[in-house]
């Protein structure tokens, strides 16, 4: 069996990611199995619209598969760099997609997986939702334009979810700007029925809900006076001053994350808040991700929390406090000929 299934009914493109015993982990192949169908699909005038979603009852999709990338780190890097190159066209591509594209952000919704569905233009999340960009806590930064979603939620709110890899729920998620509507999971194949014989629009009039009220929205003030800062070792103090027990929990809970990648991903959230497109964000999370390559701690990070999974990963600088910043602008250095380019073909093409 495929690990992604790719069919047209009713006027409806299915992508449904099927590795259920790995919460839909997305591989290299399966995103070339994507791409070039959803290319097809934007010019078919027999689809009108398509639809994403993964087997299974655990979730959308867990991320990418981290222990690839782990072993090809090991050896070199030259897969991950093409993984990363393909999967980043992708997410743009979702972005752009000229028909209606709903994601179904039903139960775990990590990394890779927010990149196939949060740049979608129709959003769907349910209660079971948990949605999150974890990557600090292995060594690695948000990708997948992760930070340009973070960097444009309320405030500093992306800036508290990236650093601690707090997961958000459906209420959240959509408060963030991460997911559009509610739709409760027990009515989830009526909604995709109903999809191959109303309109998009239609069918979420429909089958969606109010969602609930999200705690994170009412919790701005204090993660908007803590985060305001571009150093991590000064946020972290602010939230462990702070009287707000969650604000505490907060700094013990960055702590415990790759220093380097702390200081790299706020970097990262602040850059991206002032480039001008997804497009241009992806090109700078690429050069970031091909430098993460070469770092001691993915791979460490991956080590500790999948591979030997002693949850005890021996970061490299220890401290935030040892992270200088030549060790950040490291991340950021142009790759010349090997630049991922989607800024340009994207500028390129919206003046031809």
């Amino acid at each position: 069996m495929s690990d992604v299934l790719l069919e047209v009914s009713g006027g409806l493109g299915r992508i449904t990611l099927n590795r259920p015993k790995a919460i839909n982990a997305l591989s290299h192949a399966m995103v070339q199995q994507i791409a070039p169908t959803l290319a097809q699909w934007a010019t078919d005038d027999t689809v009108d619209a398509v639809l994403l979603t993964g087997a299974g009852e655990r979730g959308l999709c867990a991320g990418g598969d981290i222990v690839s990338i782990y072993h090809d780190a090991k050896d070199g890097g030259s897969g991950s760099k093409d993984f990363w190159r393909d999967e980043y066209v992708l997410n743009a591509a979702i972005a752009r997609f000229p028909k209606p594209f709903v994601a179904i952000m039903d139960g775990i919704v990590m990394g890779g997986g927010v990149g196939l569905s949060a740049h979608a233009n129709t959003r769907i999340v349910t209660e079971r939702s948990k949605i999150a960009m974890p990557e600090v806590g292995i060594g690695f930064v948000p990708d997948v334009g992760g930070t340009y979603l973070l960097s444009r939620a309320p405030g500093e709110i992306g800036t508290h979810f990236a650093l601690t890899t707090a997961r958000m729920n459906a209420a959240d998620a959509i408060a963030v700007g991460f997911a559009d509507h509610y739709v409760p999971s027990d009515k989830l194949e009526e909604f995709y029925a109903a999809l191959e014989t109303v309109s998009v629009g239609e069918a979420v009039a429909t089958f969606s809900e109010p969602a609930p009220e999200s705690a994170i929205a009412g919790q701005q003030g204090w993660i908007d006076e803590c985060y305001a800062g571009d150093d991590v070792q000064g946020i972290v103090d602010a939230l462990a001053a702070s009287p707000v027990p969650e604000a505490q929990q907060a700094a013990k809970d960055i702590a415990s994350k790759s220093p380097v990648s702390l200081a790299v991903t706020l970097r990262s959230l602040r850059r991206a808040a002032t480039l001008p497109s997804l497009e241009a964000v992806l090109d700078e999370e690429y050069r970031v991700s091909v430098a993460s390559l070469s770092s001691h701690d993915l791979v460490e990070g991956i080590r500790a929390q999948v591979v030997d999974k002693d949850r005890n990963p021996q970061w490299q600088p220890a401290t935030s406090a040892d992270v200088t910043a030549e060790d950040v602008d490291r991340y950021f250095a142009p790759l010349g000929d090997a630049e991922l380019g989607l800024s340009k073909a994207h500028t390129e093409g919206e003046q031809s």
